[in-house]
């Protein structure tokens, strides 16, 4: 399992997910984290820069890149919702305000 979840630099769940500046992408073996790697993806910024449509193709390309098959988040708009649930990506509710934290029961709810 590859869960990506948007993060501050200080490890806690950033609240954006289109906009997040950052995101960790972990893999997941037996219910524990195996792999944890940030990613600066810079989406606040590139947001605004062009269609909608051209983000979330942005998105939808590192997704497939880092082969994520859940995400771990507080808020995302409908069109992602949308966008993700035609990819086959489960969304999964943050239970915790720390991002690592987050993932585990996010993995512990799936049991």
């Amino acid at each position: 399992m590859i869960i990506a979840i948007p993060v501050t630099p200080d490890g806690a769940v950033e609240e954006r997910w289109g906009r997040a500046p950052r995101l960790a992408v972990a893999s997941v073996v037996d219910g524990r984290i195996a792999d944890w790697t940030e990613h600066a993806v810079g989406w606040d910024v590139a947001h605004d820069q062009g269609t909608e449509g051209a983000h979330h193709a942005r998105v939808v390309r590192f997704l497939r890149e880092n082969g994520v098959t859940h995400v771990v988040v507080d808020h995302m708009g409908a069109g992602m919702r949308h966008t993700l649930g035609k990819l086959g990506i489960e969304i999964l509710p943050v239970r915790s305000p720390f991002a690592r934290e987050a993932v585990e029961l996010a993995v512990a709810s799936l049991r």
